[in-house]
């Protein structure tokens, strides 16, 4: 049985969101602006988590702020070899996510690495694995960074 968002949850996911304490009690901060204790929030957070509504809850750093560079990758993949693949791409810290497309370039991935001479020789690792027929390095001209948040609390 889906677990169905209460009245707490929709309060708890849109404050969570948007203003996530950085406290070194955040779960208590949340939960007096909630009514519950610290220990309630942690709970409710850990069914939200079980029940799929949250996917990850950290912090979300600039890489190039950081001094970090970073590409996206298209690959094309044989088919038979698609999921190991995927498991030796993901090997690799600086592979923050990735996707699989309906398309002859199956396979795309975000990589982010300390400098550029770094992120060419993880590129060149991964070009070389049994099944990749063909990798290109797509880097960014522009950087568009789209923030949603929702407001579970409104109705539709």
């Amino acid at each position: 049985m889906v677990k169905q968002l209460d009245e707490l949850d929709k309060k708890l996911l849109t404050l969570a969101q948007r203003e996530f304490p950085l406290d070194s009690r955040p779960y208590q901060r949340l939960g007096e602006e909630l009514g519950l204790s610290g220990q309630e929030v942690i709970e409710r957070i850990k069914e939200l988590k079980e029940a799929g509504y949250i996917r990850r809850l950290g912090g979300i750093f600039s890489s190039k702020k950081l001094g970090y560079v970073s590409t996206l990758a298209a690959a094309k993949v044989a088919e038979e070899q698609f999921y190991q693949v995927v498991e030796e791409v993901n090997q690799y810290q600086g592979v923050t996510h990735n996707y699989r497309r309906n398309h002859d370039f199956n396979l795309w991935f975000t990589l982010i690495a300390p400098d550029q001479a770094s992120l060419e020789e993880q590129l060149a690792e991964i070009e070389v694995l049994v099944g990749v027929k063909v990798l290109h390095n797509l880097p960014a001209e522009r950087f568009y960074k789209l923030g949603v948040k929702l407001n579970l609390e409104k109705e539709g």
